[in-house]
């Protein structure tokens, strides 16, 4: 693969965001191949929600949007399996795919650009539910403050920590400008009592 939109994909039954980390377990032999082109060339992989089909075994339909996604961090655990933690890097959408005779799934994508905005003063409260849920999740809310002012970066880390179903996190992913993403979350998705 030369051309810089043609990547591997990577379908998962969750959305990850640009800003996001998401821990994963690789045991398939495809995507144990995948990760290591992409570490050896040093570059991405696409993960796309599944829209149906399942996880392992035969190619999994993809929604048409996802992020590309790089390695950070990645050890063999004592079950003998790679675990790796990706980062999401910018969101595209898949203009053609195939599948490879492994059933590891490639396309050809066009890359998205996100259309961050500073956090309005009226939806600082996100903010206060966000820290809550970072430190149930044990995260290290000091390491990621300087993002809170991010409509975009909070937007994406309330829909990866909050449980909404799979279509609705694929919807804010769809949404191209930050703002109306956190909108969504705030009229659509978030019961008024919880953000007060």
């Amino acid at each position: 693969m030369n051309d810089a939109n043609e990547i591997s994909l990577f379908p998962l039954n969750t959305v990850l965001f640009p800003g996001g980390l998401l821990p994963l377990r690789i045991f398939e032999a495809r995507y144990l191949g995948m990760i290591s082109e992409c570490m050896r060339e040093q570059k991405g992989f696409g993960i796309c929600a599944i829209q149906s089909g399942d996880e392992v075994g035969k190619a999994a339909q993809c929604y048409p949007l996802g992020t590309l996604a790089t390695v950070t961090d990645f050890d063999r655990g004592e079950d003998g399996l790679l675990r790796i933690t990706v980062h999401g890097e910018r969101r595209f959408r898949i203009d053609e795919s195939w599948v490879e005779p492994d059933q590891l799934q490639r396309a050809r994508v066009s890359w998205l650009e996100e259309q961050d905005a500073p956090l309005p003063d009226e939806r600082k409260p996100l903010v206060e539910l966000l820290v809550r849920l970072l430190r149930q999740a044990g995260m290290p809310v000091s390491e990621v403050s300087a993002y809170f002012d991010s409509a975009g970066w909070v937007a994406g880390r309330l829909a990866e920590l909050l449980p909404f179903a799979l279509s609705d996190k694929q919807r804010l992913l769809e949404t191209d400008h930050a703002l109306e993403r956190l909108e969504i979350l705030y009229h659509d998705l978030l019961a008024e009592d919880i953000t007060r």
